[in-house]
């Protein structure tokens, strides 16, 4: 069985939030369902018939799709240093 590696929150949020208590702000959001994404997918690639995590997988990549059309609508600067930092395309 594989082992259980949990998101380390403390330190993303350290990183892209704006203040130790930022949790909120988008780049946060973004970056903390990035990792949670990351997980699934490394999750999927051994249990190929996980059929309820690839799910879980395809509504996280939609909410933060949906963060990061936000963040390009409101301050594209804000959206192109997100992309830059966690190696996202486009």
């Amino acid at each position: 069985m594989s082992e259980n590696i949990t998101v380390d929150k403390a330190a993303i949020i350290a990183e892209f939030g704006t203040s130790e208590t930022d949790t909120g702000s988008s780049e946060v959001q973004i970056a903390l369902l990035s990792a949670r994404i990351k997980h699934l997918t490394d999750h999927l690639r051994e249990h190929r018939k996980d059929f309820h995590s690839r799910r879980g997988l395809i509504a996280l990549t939609a909410r933060r799709r949906k963060l990061l059309d936000y963040l390009k609508r409101t301050d594209f600067t804000r959206y192109s240093n997100i992309l830059e930092k966690l190696n996202l395309r486009k």
